[in-house]
């Protein structure tokens, strides 16, 4: 197979922040980073926009399904786990709610509110009732919060589920733990090294290449089962931003084989065409927080990685890397000491905090939670011309999205044991992240894709509502007198 060139698809980013502007305009972006990371369960994303959405989903149940399996086979076959992980009630998906932590040592799932203390919590998939809630927990900040919230991190001993394809890894921890209980009868719990095991086996570099595990091959055989082509409007937003130029960018922790199976059927066997610089296997959060003498970039050569470099010189497909030496270079290609970069991402952890923290770049967050949250849109954007309103303010969403009647509002909920008192409702630690590390949240790139280029979004910032920066509109739960949290 010949070498490959570089170029790709996923998310775009902006360079440093420009602090105290209201607004943001798209005509000020001079590098639109794309960022894909293996996750392809939104609809109807496109795969221009953040880290995770390159790939529409055609079934997502089946896609989630398919991730839960491929981890339950391991599990059964490898390490002797209880067969009814196997099987698999299409109800028992609704435990699936992105913002979940996972305490690994005691096998409970916490929702946390912004200050750290816990709003509902499950032992397995079990839901703890208000009165054990505060019988373990309290009203006081979760042991691990300090930790979890200052980086939104994860170590040995909790783990945050923030994006969906993480999530049917979730739900199998879950019933690992109910299988456990009922047949051992633990208090402590050591599985966690069991569930790393099944996610290195099903999607190491080289699975892909060798057919390894279910999840590789299943997408390969039969990908129009798994994946949505991208949207016309979404190609021709790239083309528009390309030819007004913009430098392109893709960055994917996923490995090049499987990059490009993605993008060849979601964007088409043209997809490099539509970006300057592609970068796989980046192994974020790390690509932002490490040095080049940590991850420095590598060539690759029909999908095998070559040698590190010293630099990055020109556009092209590499590997792994950083985001200094790729700032170096984008100071190179435009021209600018300081140039501006906006970048799309579909994970707090992977994505949008890192950007933020490390690199100081603009980030577009896509929440597909708002995909099913029919918000009021503001009366400025009614007051717009139909030409300068996005796809979400004049279409109304056909199919709601997805969304936990276990775990209720991604955004709100009530605390444990007051229930009925309407000032107890609190925002949740993942509602307050959005404000803190997004310059805007988006439910897809469909949703800005026929906006003029010079349209400007209202930012998320210090000086403006916790709701200013979501577009079309703020989610529901978040606007005020709607009593939108689901309670039971």
């Amino acid at each position: 197979m010949p070498r490959r060139r570089q170029a790709g698809p996923g998310a775009l980013r902006r360079g440093q922040r420009a602090r105290g502007r209201p607004q943001t305009s798209a005509e000020d972006k001079r590098i639109a980073s794309a960022s894909l990371t293996g996750r392809f369960l939104s609809r109807p994303l496109c795969p221009s926009g953040g880290d995770s959405h390159v790939s529409f989903l055609e079934n997502g149940s089946s896609f989630l399904a398919l991730i839960y399996d491929s981890f339950a086979q391991y599990l059964v076959a490898e390490k002797g786990y209880d067969e009814d992980l196997l099987t698999l009630a299409p109800d028992s998906l609704d435990f699936c709610c992105k913002g979940l932590v996972l305490d690994i040592e005691e096998g409970n799932f916490l929702k946390l509110a912004e200050d750290g203390t816990v709003l509902r919590a499950s032992h397995g998939t079990k839901s703890m009732t208000s009165e054990e809630v505060l019988e373990i927990y309290g009203r006081k900040e979760w042991k691990h919060f300090n930790t979890v919230s200052g980086m939104v991190s994860r170590t040995a001993k909790y783990y945050l589920y923030d994006n969906y394809f993480d999530l049917p890894g979730a739900l199998l921890c879950a019933r690992v733990v109910d299988s456990l209980d009922q047949h051992d009868g633990q208090k402590k719990y050591d599985f966690w090294k069991d569930m790393v095991a099944a996610i290195q086996h099903n999607y190491k570099i080289s699975a892909f290449k060798e057919d390894c595990g279910m999840y590789f091959p299943e997408v390969k055989n039969h990908p129009d089962k798994y994946l949505q082509r991208c949207p016309e409007s979404v190609k021709k937003w790239l083309k528009q931003l390309k030819n007004a130029g913009k430098i392109l960018l893709l960055i994917t922790s996923s490995h090049s084989d499987y990059c490009r199976l993605l993008c060849e059927h979601v964007l088409g066997n043209d997809f490099e065409e539509y970006f300057d610089i592609l970068i796989t296997n980046a192994l974020k959060p790390g690509f932002f927080s490490h040095t080049p003498n940590q991850r420095p970039f590598r060539t690759l050569e029909n999908d095998e990685e070559q040698e590190a470099l010293l630099s990055l010189d020109k556009p092209g497909w590499y590997s792994q890397g950083n985001a200094i030496q790729l700032y170096d270079l984008l100071k190179k290609m435009t021209g600018k000491l300081d140039p501006k970069v906006v970048y799309f991402g579909d994970s707090m952890h992977s994505d949008i905090f890192p950007a933020r923290h490390y690199s100081n770049w603009e980030t577009v967050f896509i929440l597909e939670e708002l995909l099913g949250d029919k918000g009021i849109v503001p009366a400025k954007a009614e007051s717009e011309p139909l030409e300068k309103k996005g796809k979400y303010e004049v279409d109304q969403l056909k199919v709601p999205y997805f969304a936990s009647k276990q775990w209720g509002s991604f955004f709100k909920d009530r605390l444990p044991g007051l229930e009925n008192a309407e000032e107890t409702l609190v925002h949740t630690w993942s509602c307050k992240c959005i404000s803190t590390y997004s310059t805007i949240a988006i439910p897809s790139l469909e949703a800005i894709a026929d906006l003029p280029l010079d349209y400007r979004f209202t930012r998320f910032s210090s000086n403006s509502s916790a709701t200013a920066g979501y577009y079309p509109s703020p989610p529901r739960a978040l606007l005020p007198n709607e009593n939108s949290v689901m309670m039971k």
